[in-house]
């Protein structure tokens, strides 16, 4: 039986090229963007009771979406923003779309440290803790104290997880592998620091990213993880593949582990790419590179192209 019209801001046929940081991605059949968590769970209870697929965005960073686009209801995060920051204890709390750099900046302005590494990440909170995120030597497990998530397939209720229990490794957690709803994280950060000084590194951490990394154009950040002790850029890099194409996407030629949308790509050519891009590296040194990116909808068994 078909879906039928449901609670408040619920869109059909949505497409999510506008909600993603790479520009691709075809239509959501359902779409909604919840701004409270009252809402949220409203629509999680609605998407159950019809039978329906549920998938969760945040700042769309980090994500590949299928040109054929999503079934079901797709849940954009990434107006449920809000933080509280405590400047003597350094606890801070911030709703899952809370954009990782402006909570990076509050921080710094009340003199807490530990969040400098964030503020050139154009991703939320929520995403943040299901990918474990991280950049210059810092990520989201070392300050994290406790997540709230809502568990769609037990009713919706909201449940406290601490750090210990996410199964933290290099980009990794166990919200990656769980339907679980990330809808708020508390941090414990280093009170008492000066704010000019914690300001300072902060906006040297972000200028060392945005003169480095091609954020001019469209992409998703870095593509693959690190196979330590080995760079992945670095790897790339060497075989001579900065400025390869496939279609509109393109290996950037700033930085080698970004592919950018370098005008009209489609999902199909970033994910063509990425495979080509793997199969160069895996063929020159017996390394397989594993994508960061999380692929959402439906995406072909393609063989790297030529």
């Amino acid at each position: 039986m078909a879906a039928q019209a449901g609670p408040q801001g619920l869109r059909r046929s949505v497409g999510l090229a506008d909600y993603t940081t790479w520009k691709v991605g075809g239509p959501a059949d359902w779409f909604a963007e919840p701004d409270s968590v009252e809402q949220l769970q409203q629509l999680v209870a609605w998407a159950r009771c019809e039978g329906l697929e549920l998938r969760v965005i945040g700042a769309g960073s980090n994500l590949l979406v299928s040109d054929a686009g999503l079934a079901g209801l797709t849940l954009c995060q990434r107006r449920l923003q809000g933080s509280q920051l405590d400047s003597t204890s350094g606890l801070v709390e911030a709703l899952a779309g809370e954009p990782l750099p402006t909570l990076a900046r509050r921080a710094a302005r009340a003199g807490l440290a530990g969040l400098e590494w964030s503020v050139g990440i154009p991703g939320t909170v929520g995403g943040a803790v299901v990918m474990n995120a991280g950049a210059q030597g810092g990520c989201t497990a070392e300050w994290l104290v406790d997540v709230t998530v809502l568990d769609p397939l037990r009713g919706g209720e909201p449940v406290v997880l601490s750090a210990a229990e996410l199964d933290f490794d290099y980009r990794h957690s166990r919200l990656q592998h769980e339907p679980l709803l990330v809808l708020s994280a508390r941090f414990q950060l280093q009170s008492g620091h000066d704010p000019a000084a914690v300001g300072q590194r902060t906006s040297a951490n972000l200028h060392s990213r945005t003169s480095s990394q091609p954020y001019q154009q469209p992409s998703c950040g870095s593509v693959f993880r690190n196979p330590e002790p080995r760079k992945a850029g670095q790897l790339i890099e060497g075989l001579g593949l900065k400025g390869l194409r496939v279609g509109g996407a393109q290996v950037s030629p700033i930085h080698a582990n970004f592919i950018v949308n370098a005008g009209g790509a489609s999902a199909a050519e970033i994910d063509q790419l990425i495979a080509l891009v793997q199969h160069r590296v895996a063929e020159a040194h017996g390394i397989a590179l594993h994508t960061e990116v999380k692929r959402l909808g439906r995406f072909g068994d393609l063989a790297p192209p030529a």
